[in-house]
């Protein structure tokens, strides 16, 4: 049996340098890979493009690394709860790249795969298709998109087994799933990292042929990005 473990967030990243690019999964603070987001912060590594649906928040998730200036270039679909990242796409210090979100999803996917491309409608007619091909199919128009293309995708999930096998819990398979296998180099970190053989096949959302890395990850603390509260009045 194949044992893909590492023993922590550091082995992990192993080979992780300057200027390159990451796929990181979570939507909002849900399911995103803490640990590896700690360890790139503790690496320092700079000039670096992250893909990711948002970018966390002022002082979590990816906000950690835009604190510290370690991203040049952000791929991501919505930005709206981060003042950092605001202050510096509109101060020109971050460049942006903003992407339909199902579109964001589907360049993961087709990486995945191994499409290097696709045809979308979304975007059509509006800035995100300028200067990329557009072609008619069935009297509407669609965008080519190209797949991503990245050296380290780093996903979190739920449980895991030494051979890869990845289980998510909840709303956390949003991103996670569709980055498995997307990069150079998948890196999985785990709640719960159990013997190879250990999960049902039935239940496990990605085969440990999309992943290289696993670990058992720590501390998460879950927060939460948005609290709403409803207060009652008698």
């Amino acid at each position: 049996m194949i044992r893909k473990t590492v023993t922590d967030a550091k082995e992990a990243l192993e080979g992780v340098e300057h200027g390159m690019t990451f796929m990181l999964g979570g939507f909002g603070l849900c399911g995103i890979p803490e640990n590896a987001i700690a360890e790139l912060v503790r690496l320092e590594v700079t000039n670096i493009t992250c893909i990711s649906n948002n970018a966390g928040v002022d002082d979590f998730g990816l906000g950690l690394l835009l604190q510290k200036h370690q991203i040049k270039k952000m791929i991501s679909s919505y930005v709206g709860e981060n003042d950092e990242f605001e202050r510096q796409m509109l101060s020109g210090e971050l460049e942006v790249e903003l992407t339909p979100q199902g579109t964001l999803a589907e360049k993961c996917r087709a990486a995945q795969a191994g499409f290097p491309a696709f045809y979308t409608p979304a975007g059509y007619g509006t800035e995100v298709a300028q200067g990329k091909e557009t072609r008619e199919f069935n009297g509407k128009m669609y965008v080519l998109e190209k797949a991503f293309s990245a050296d380290f995708a780093f996903v979190k999930a739920w449980k895991g087994d030494e051979a890869g096998n990845l289980v998510f819990k909840g709303t956390a398979r949003n991103f996670n799933p569709c980055m498995c296998g997307a990069a150079n180099i998948t890196v999985a970190e785990v709640e719960e990292l159990l013997p190879a053989g250990s999960l049902d096949p039935n239940q496990i959302h990605v085969p440990g042929i999309f992943v290289q890395r696993i670990f058992q990850g720590e501390n998460y603390e879950k927060r939460i990005e948005q609290r709403t509260v409803r207060v009652k009045i008698d």
